[in-house]
């Protein structure tokens, strides 16, 4: 389990993926749920995991929440992570399929913590939903 402190009263979380202390906001607890299910469940290596890095879509800079990378390096899932109140609706998964333009993962999902969806990506850009992946 993360360490979590309280610093200038606000509380934060250790990130393990991105060696810093962070604002444990309630989207920021569903991302360190997802890592750890990752890692634990999935047994991914903390290693080909991101987190929060900077990609560019077009003309502006986005911020990915997670990317689990395969052993050669190529972004294998794209994860967007939600507060619990955010409903799993058509522009978050729209939100994901766009940083997945420039990402090119053949699995991409959203999380709010209590519901997740997966699909998988096939070579014509369709979205097939993942039964088998979840977190």
């Amino acid at each position: 389990m993360n360490k979590i402190r309280i610093h200038e009263g606000k509380e934060e979380i250790w990130d393990s993926i991105r060696k810093k202390w962070v604002l444990l906001t309630e989207e920021e607890k569903v991302r360190q749920y997802c890592i750890h299910r990752l890692v634990e469940v999935h047994q991914f290596p903390v290693s080909r995991i991101a987190v929060e890095r900077q990609i560019k879509l077009h003309s502006t800079t986005k911020r990915f929440d997670i990317v689990v990378f395969d052993p050669s390096g190529n972004p294998q899932i794209v994860i967007e992570c939600k507060a619990p109140h955010i409903k799993l609706d058509q522009e978050v998964l729209e939100q994901v399929g766009r940083y997945n333009k420039v990402l090119q993962a053949g699995l991409i999902g959203v999380t709010n913590g209590a519901e997740s969806i997966f699909f998988n990506i096939d070579f014509e850009q369709n979205l097939i939903q993942c039964s088998e992946f979840q977190l």
